[in-house]
């Protein structure tokens, strides 16, 4: 996880391979956001988007290639300052929580609290990113004069004007709560999987170690993350026009969610967001681990 490297490298490592991992997945995650915001199937009428392929190739078919990749500069700001936060920060934040003779093996409780830490700090800070990024995702490629924004920028600007600097922070608790839960969740789980792997000499530190920890981490963070990514993805991606809010609130959005849609709205485009999530932490520790170890090796071999 980088202990040894000075805290501006594991931050910048962290931020690089979060860039990676995001370019690489952003087509899942272009689909997650479709089948989240979908609503029930009504009788006699078919859904639009079926699964995670079906939705693939509906908007391949209907909005081009480029569709998937909507929001991916959105997506590589968001990198560039929640990775860079809630992976940069977590070892120097999980020792602080730990004594002295817990260093070596660090309680896994502590591990947990050091991610949930991180992800609360990442996340608010980077909360008008994923906004942005979200609200890119869900529009689509709608003709001009339907569109609600042209691009990055015009969003942030579009978003200031008609909701206030606030709105940037819109959905902030729940997402608050997501990513410090997936955040928590994914850091803990693949470093104690490592930890074990490597005290049980089941595996060496090497780039099959990694992967395998590292798709344990992902599939963990999915099945624990998925209810809160929903509630985060709606409330983001709620309209403030002069129709009012669709939720007043993350207590509002549950119910209304449940019931509109029953509680499987709560892992509503779960299969998408699960492929996502262990694709992307696959991506992004496999290419932290590289890069860190490259760097330790070439820099800091005293430190390695």
């Amino acid at each position: 996880m980088g202990d040894n490297l000075p805290l501006p490298v594991m931050m910048i490592t962290g931020g690089i391979a979060g860039c990676v991992a995001e370019a690489l997945t952003i087509p899942l995650d272009t689909a997650k956001v479709r089948l989240q915001i979908q609503g029930e199937p009504v009788p006699g009428k078919p859904q639009k988007y079926n699964g995670l392929l079906g939705t693939i190739k509906t908007l391949i078919a209907e909005e081009g290639v480029l569709s998937l990749f909507s929001g991916l500069n959105a997506g590589f700001q968001r990198q560039l300052v929640f990775a860079s936060l809630r992976i940069g920060l977590y070892v120097p934040v999980r020792n602080l929580y730990c004594k002295e003779d817990e260093l070596e093996r660090p309680p896994l409780y502590k591990k947990i609290l050091a991610g949930l830490t991180t992800g609360a700090i990442g996340i608010t800070v980077a909360n008008p990113t994923d906004l942005v990024k979200i609200r890119l995702q869900a529009e689509g490629k709608k003709p001009i004069t339907e569109r609600r924004y042209t691009g990055v920028w015009d969003a942030y600007t579009k978003i200031v004007r008609t909701e206030g600097v606030v709105g940037l922070w819109r959905g902030l608790a729940p997402n608050i709560v997501r990513n410090s839960v997936i955040n928590a969740t994914e850091l803990a789980t693949y470093d104690q999987v490592k930890e074990m792997v490597l005290r049980q000499k089941l595996m060496k530190d090497n780039i099959f170690c990694h992967l395998f920890c590292s798709s344990v981490a992902g599939f963990v963070a999915a099945v624990v993350g998925s209810p809160v990514d929903v509630l985060k993805t709606r409330i983001m991606n709620a309209s403030s026009g002069t129709g009012g809010k669709q939720f007043n609130g993350v207590l509002d959005c549950i119910v209304k969610t449940y019931q509109e849609d029953g509680i499987r709205a709560f892992y509503k485009g779960f299969n998408a967001n699960a492929q996502r999530i262990v694709t992307w932490n696959i991506c992004m520790f496999v290419t932290l681990q590289q890069i860190r170890a490259y760097i330790a090796r070439t820099y800091y071999p005293t430190k390695h």
